[in-house]
């Protein structure tokens, strides 16, 4: 049984259920939200032969059990921003992230994993610069009544809200920062 759900009949994808043990156990909270380079070679010689062969499949692949939608998620939207940091690669499967999280959403996925994973979930649209996507962000994390991630939530709306985009992302996708977004870009750096 995998930790993170409370079937006794569950079977995890072996790619799924050793991502899970790395992000959940080895890597933990303290090491989801720093910059640490050496956890970021870690994450691209562990996962990013999975990510580039995973990338390939359609969304409706990882759906049909809630460990590997969540395994999936993290592959596509977490793991992406340690392994290519600083580059465009970083937000090349940010949509297949979040097509995955709708359907592990719309089959309850987020409630029966519940906890940190829960939150996991919710990431891809936090991470979207799309208004609706940040809308939907902010309702799932306030569902999930977890103050410092409903935090979080708002900074990102408010800055999509007010640039239509994440300024801290210009250098690196090629596009030119203008004059009102320049402090933003600064402040973004550290997401």
């Amino acid at each position: 049984m995998n930790m993170l759900t409370d079937s006794h009949d569950a079977v995890t994808a072996d790619w799924a259920a050793a991502l899970l043990d790395f992000w959940f156990n080895r890597i933990g909270e303290a090491g989801w939200w720093g910059h640490d380079p050496a956890l970021d070679r870690q994450c691209a010689a562990q996962f990013g032969d999975l990510w580039a062969e995973k990338r390939r499949l359609p969304p409706g692949d990882f759906i049909d059990r809630a460990d590997d939608a969540l395994a999936a998620v993290l592959l596509f939207d977490q793991l992406p921003r340690n392994m290519f940091r600083h580059s465009a690669q970083a937000f090349a499967t940010d949509e297949l992230a979040r097509e995955v999280a709708r359907g592990a959403i719309a089959q309850g996925y987020d409630i029966q994993i519940s906890g940190a994973g829960r939150l996991f979930f919710y990431m891809p649209f936090q991470h979207s610069e799309d208004l609706d996507d940040q809308k939907l962000s902010l309702s799932l994390f306030e569902g999930a009544g977890d103050a410092q991630s409903l935090d979080f939530a708002r900074q990102h709306h408010a800055t999509i809200e007010r640039f239509g985009r994440f300024p801290h992302r210009n250098a690196v996708l090629g596009r030119a920062t203008l004059p009102e977004e320049r402090e933003a870009a600064k402040q973004g750096e550290g997401w």
